[in-house]
């Protein structure tokens, strides 16, 4: 089983996502599910074509976490 990072930004009027470690892997969607869907698809078709051009399949690397940051400290850093 491979996993990969899927980042899912909202965009003007829809839902773009890529792959840090597929270059060249992405996909959209009108709702935020809809393009978490396609980036599924897309990934299975990417790592598909890779298998069947022989070529080595990119070790996931990246990862996301959310940072915390409360605003009084933003406050006291602008004064």
């Amino acid at each position: 089983m491979y996993r990969f990072l899927a980042v899912i930004e909202k965009a003007n009027n829809n839902y773009s996502a890529y792959s840090p470690d597929l270059p060249g892997c992405v996909a959209t969607g009108a709702t935020r599910e809809e393009a978490e869907q396609n980036m599924h698809e897309a990934i299975e078709m990417h790592i598909e074509g890779l298998l069947e051009d022989k070529l080595p399949i990119p070790e996931s690397k990246s990862f996301a976490e959310y940072v915390a940051v409360a605003e009084k400290s933003c406050i006291e850093q602008m004064l």
